[in-house]
């Protein structure tokens, strides 16, 4: 996702990628289509769609700060679970809808969008912009958001993953978590720790490839398998993805939680946060809402590594950032409101205003120089920024592999073949289908996949 990166038959994208948001871009045209960058005379309201983790609920409750210094403008959130957001954006940036002028995407979608044009070059912006500093931006999360030296989004938060462990629970058991664990030394905890009122374990079993699928990829990729080769030939029922796969449903339904299937990211949070899951593995950016004064575990839990099988790491990289659509009609005014929330003034804002555990991780190099927010996050920061450095996008499984990313594929078709495959895992943990047939399944999807690439 560097300049380097090849987008080859990557710009176009297919009916497959859009199927499930039911749409396609030929002749497709909406209302605020042809958009500019100048800003009315007046005030101003900005619609922004965001996905509802903690940090964007930080985000629209600080909003206020920004609003007073710029009274001309008005910031309106419209806040989603990951999978409606994901939907909802991409159908209104592939269609030149223009109902968002503030969109919040991941590091799978900037670079297809960005070389797509439908996001505006923040470079020449941020470049502009004396208060702003660019090269604070911590460099594998700008590196990925940068395609031919066009920077088309700016990161409110980046992360990796690794395992939080309760760690009285883990004491009153007699249990030693390793800093660098294995996937079958975790299991063994987690069976060990599952009673009738604490899961294991909690992993996400909600279907989409953001959320089931961020998890499980790496599994997959630690455990020998990959969606593709470097041929890209699709490799989904292969020996080593089918063990991966059938390792995490054992897992889940012998020590996981109770309804896998509606399982994601916010329900973990909120089960692990309540002491009602010994484990959880997931995203470093969970450990501030974890410490925070309401939650039930805040102080009592451990920070290691991704658990591992074949490779040294197998942590994800990723963040969530602010772009604007090239659509919008207040290009201006919509700068000013992202680069103040990605800006080091935001992150003292929330530091001073909500606890500096709560800051926004993973996207500036200066958060990690903050002596305030290292005394705070003490049990985390480190590691998060350890792991963060250390994992390889380029290469994240055992085999080589011609994309750049770690829990996604970096074409636009994946979306949709992540999506089909994740919701028919969900017939195996509800016990309708097998491991092998579902990806007997996922191997013809991604076979049409890999072949559009060649």
């Amino acid at each position: 996702m560097t300049k380097s990166y090849s987008m080859k038959k990557r710009v176009l994208l297919s009916a497959v990628a859009f199927s499930s948001v039911g749409v396609l871009l030929a002749g497709c045209s909406g209302a605020g289509a042809g958009g500019g960058s100048g800003q009315a005379d007046g005030p101003v309201t900005l619609t922004l769609a965001t996905v509802n983790n903690p940090q964007m609920k930080d985000m629209e409750e600080l909003k206020g700060a920004f609003e007073e210094s710029h009274p001309d403008i008005t910031v309106d959130f419209v806040a989603m679970e990951e999978n409606d957001l994901r939907d909802a954006v991409t159908k209104d940036v592939a269609t030149q809808g223009g109902q968002y002028d503030i969109v919040t995407v991941g590091s799978y979608e900037v670079p297809i969008w960005g070389q797509n044009d439908w996001l505006v070059d923040l470079g020449p912006l941020a470049e502009a912009d004396e208060a702003y500093d660019v090269d604070d931006l911590l460099p594998p999360v700008r590196e990925a958001l940068t395609v031919d030296d066009s920077l088309y989004a700016v990161p409110f938060y980046g992360e990796s993953s690794f395992l939080m462990y309760n760690k009285e629970m883990f004491d009153a058991a007699g249990l030693t978590m390793p800093t660098e664990p294995t996937w079958d030394e975790v299991a063994g905890f987690a069976r060990t720790l599952k009673t009738d009122d604490v899961a294991g374990i909690c992993l996400r079993g909600k279907p989409g490839w953001g959320e089931l699928f961020a998890p499980l990829t790496t599994v997959v990729q630690t455990f020998g398998g990959s969606w593709f080769d470097e041929d890209w030939n699709a490799t989904v029922n292969s020996p080593e993805f089918t063990e991966a796969v059938t390792f995490y449903t054992d897992l889940v339904a012998d020590a996981g939680e109770a309804d896998p299937v509606s399982t994601g990211f916010t329900e973990c949070l909120n089960l692990f946060s309540q002491g009602n899951a010994a484990m959880w593995y997931d995203a470093t950016s969970a450990a501030g809402p974890i410490e925070a004064d309401d939650s039930a575990v805040a102080g009592k839990v451990g920070y290691v590594h991704a658990p591992v099988k074949e490779t040294e790491e197998s942590g994800w990289l990723w963040a969530w950032n602010l772009a604007i659509p090239n659509t919008s009609t207040q290009q201006d005014a919509a700068w000013e409101f992202v680069s103040w929330a990605t800006s080091t003034e935001y992150i003292d804002l929330v530091g001073t205003t909500l606890g500096w555990e709560r800051v926004p991780p993973g996207s500036r190099i200066s958060t990690y120089e903050n002596e305030e927010y290292l005394a705070a996050a003490s049990a985390f920061a480190p590691i998060t920024q350890d792991i963060m450095l250390a994992v390889n996008p380029t290469q994240p499984g055992v085999n080589p592999q011609p994309w750049v990313g770690i829990q996604y594929v970096t074409v636009p078709e994946f979306q949709d073949l992540g999506n089909q495959v994740s919701q028919d895992i969900a017939d195996v943990f509800a016990g309708r289908d097998t491991v092998e047939s579902v990806l007997d399944k996922g191997q013809e999807l991604a076979t049409e996949v890999g072949d559009a690439q060649k």
